[in-house]
């Protein structure tokens, strides 16, 4: 199925120092989709920032400056405020992200099908080949006290089991959210949301974006036929105990949004405990 001018989509990715990925990414781009797409750069305040703009611009693609590090969604955000109004599918990834051909076609296909489908994740592969764990439940208190407390003490305990999905990974199915790291969305939808919650910096934008979009009452869809190679990169290496911390913060926001009720705040107290908990485990590895 392709599109029409009426029915337009574009890929947004951000970048922060990211010289080593983003030209395979921007080349990914390319065969992607049979269609002719609009690729957008938005840049984080890179120190490289000349550099990743002659870059994007000799890829055919559009810079966008954001002027100060807003995070991901947040630079996310600014780059879809400048797509024009006929864009109707905006694909969200990272830049260390190589696209396989016609991987954005295939979940087009999918979301075009049907009206319910709100986004739709690609099959997301590890350099090795293997799968990475993309499409998820939504983070409960039980599930996530246990992924939280065991992910990195007991390898396969049963909440970061069911948590992750892991099981079979050929089958198109809906999940709770999906990563933000490679995930096409309805532009109206965004629009909708108003865009990523930039009240996270780093982490959980993406788990709230599913959870709000699951709270409109459409579908977050893991579409297998897809693929797309997470290959990783340099930018935010030596920063590990900056991410541990943003991660963990991240977790507990999402958490204590989504059980807001005031009688719940015991159960916020012993969130915020296992995640401080799992902090001191990871730090300590």
């Amino acid at each position: 199925m392709t599109g029409t001018r009426e029915d337009r989509t574009a890929i947004v990715t951000v970048s922060y120092n990211s010289d080593d990925v983003l030209p395979p990414f921007l080349a990914s781009t390319a065969r992607a989709s049979d269609d002719d797409v609009e690729v957008v750069v938005a840049d984080n305040d890179s120190a490289s920032a000349a550099h990743l703009r002659e870059v994007t611009e000799a890829a055919g693609a559009r810079f966008v400056a954001v002027g100060a590090n807003l995070g991901y969604g947040g630079a996310v955000n600014r780059a879809v405020a400048t797509l024009d109004p006929d864009v109707r599918w905006v694909l969200v990834s990272n830049p260390d992200v190589v696209l396989e051909p016609n991987a954005l076609d295939r979940m087009l296909d999918t979301a075009r099908a049907d009206p319910t489908i709100g986004a739709v994740g690609p099959k997301l592969l590890e350099p090795n080949g293997d799968v990475y764990p993309s499409a998820r439940l939504l983070p409960s208190l039980r599930t996530g006290l246990g992924h939280a407390v065991f992910a990195n003490v007991w390898q396969g305990n049963p909440w970061t089991k069911r948590y992750r999905q892991d099981g079979d990974h050929s089958a198109r199915r809906d999940a709770g959210w999906l990563s933000g790291a490679c995930v096409l969305v309805r532009r109206d939808v965004l629009d909708r949301l108003g865009g990523f919650d930039e009240g996270y910096f780093m982490y959980f934008e993406d788990v709230d974006l599913g959870w709000r979009i699951g709270r409109l009452g459409l579908r977050n869809v893991y579409e297998p036929a897809a693929t797309a190679t997470h290959v990783g990169g340099t930018a935010t290496q030596g920063s590990s105990e900056r991410m541990r911390r943003a991660h963990h913060e991240s977790a507990y926001r999402f958490l204590a949004q989504k059980y807001s009720a005031w009688w719940l705040w015991p159960l916020r107290v012993a969130l915020r405990a296992a995640l401080a908990i799992r902090a001191r485990a990871t730090h300590t590895r």
